[in-house]
C-alpha cells in the first residue's frame, strides 16, 4: 500500500500589524502580522493542526515578536 504523508509549518498573512521599534534592527515601520501552526498531511490534505500561535514581523530584518 501508498501513503504520502508529511509534517510541516504553516503561516498564513493576517495583513498588517501594528507600527513598532525593532529591538534587533532598530527600525520603526508597520510590521505582519501572521498566524502560524504546525500541520499533519496525507496526500496534500491536513488532517490535524496544532500548535497555533500569532506573531509579528519586522519587514526589514525578519525579527518576530508573538502577540
Amino acid at each position: 500500500m501508498f501513503f504520502l504523508f508529511g509534517f510541516g509549518s504553516k503561516q498564513r498573512d493576517l495583513g498588517a500589524g501594528q507600527v513598532r521599534t525593532c529591538g534587533r534592527c532598530n527600525n520603526t515601520t508597520q510590521w505582519s502580522r501572521i498566524q502560524q501552526s504546525k500541520q499533519f498531511t496525507v496526500f496534500f490534505i491536513p488532517l490535524a493542526r496544532w500548535a497555533k500561535q500569532t506573531v509579528e514581523v519586522c519587514g526589514i530584518c525578519g525579527n518576530a515578536v508573538q502577540v
